[in-house]
């Protein structure tokens, strides 16, 4: 039987907690004390008699009992929150739909775990996506025809009034197709003696690869066409001896069954935050909540981390 001393709040607590991974940060989030906090989750562990949470300088971090606690928690209250959406869903006659923004390496990459997790926990609400370079996504965003963008974090003009929370850390990779002459002497100078696939104008990596270029002495590329389409790269990659300069996230399927392969370099410097951006102004609907649980659970199982 369920213990009738665990209530809503205890879970709320403990899942905030865990998300934020500091008792301050996550009371702030819920509009407590951390005293109040404190004690709720104290509350929580001396009801199942297991330590939840370990608590050091550097925050907390869960325990094997908290481990196995949170996955169902997080089942808990997205179960319930799409019950709330539910009601309002028959309610209004209507169906709910969230409309999410993905850059192309989270599209290829991550985004099919998350609809994945999500239709399990939300099969009653319609999910949107819609890839694109990050100044079109934001500028979506920005009217409200996204609800969500999913992506690397922008120049900071374009950052202006969305907020941003960072999930994991991504690089650029110089790809190319398996047997690639370069594959044989992988000498970074010789990149202009092939045609490169070049991050757009305004995409969120462009930046990057220029710096990364400039420091390795290639000031210019003649042979170069630029898009962020991955359908495109994909083909053209396969079929010819381009370089295509792109997220890791976009062609990591590509390299797993072997016909692309990323080209030896130390690309580090060109790592960058992805992150969860919307406006700060929204609340967070039902359907987003849940989304991102569906989020977290996605990053789990590709060994992403936060």
């Amino acid at each position: 039987m369920l213990d009738r001393r665990i209530k809503i709040r205890h879970l709320q607590c403990f899942v905030e907690i865990c998300r934020a991974r500091s008792m301050k940060s996550a009371a702030e989030k819920l509009n407590l004390t951390q005293p109040a906090i404190s004690k709720t989750l104290k509350e929580l562990e001396e009801i199942l008699n297991v330590p939840l949470l370990t608590r050091s300088r550097a925050g907390v971090s869960l325990t094997r009992h908290g481990d196995v606690f949170l996955h169902f928690a997080e089942m808990s209250l997205a179960s319930l929150l799409q019950a709330v959406a539910g009601v309002e869903d028959l309610a209004g006659q209507g169906r709910a739909r969230l409309a999410v923004g993905a850059l192309p390496s989270v599209a290829a990459g991550l985004m099919p775990a998350v609809a994945t997790h999500f239709a399990e926990l939300s099969s009653s609400t319609t999910l949107q996506i819609m890839d694109g370079p990050h100044g079109y996504l934001i500028d979506r965003l920005r009217r409200g025809d996204l609800d969500i963008v999913i992506g690397r974090l922008g120049p900071s003009d374009s950052m202006q009034n969305i907020s941003f929370t960072q999930l994991y850390n991504e690089e650029v990779r110089f790809i190319v197709r398996a047997g690639h002459p370069l594959l044989a002497a992988p000498e970074l100078p010789r990149i202009p003696e092939y045609q490169v696939i070049y991050p757009s104008q305004g995409s969120a990596i462009r930046p990057l690869v220029e710096r990364f270029l400039i420091s390795h002495g290639i000031g210019r590329i003649d042979k170069r066409l630029e898009t962020v389409s991955g359908a495109f790269g994909r083909v053209f990659t396969r079929r010819s001896d381009a370089i295509w300069i792109i997220s890791a996230g976009v062609v990591a399927n590509e390299i797993a069954d072997g016909h692309l392969v990323a080209l030896p370099w130390d690309t580090s410097m060109m790592r960058g935050p992805v992150g969860l951006m919307r406006r700060p102004e929204t609340a967070q609907s039902p359907q987003d909540q849940v989304f991102q649980i569906a989020l977290r659970n996605a990053m789990k199982d590709l060994g992403l981390n936060g």
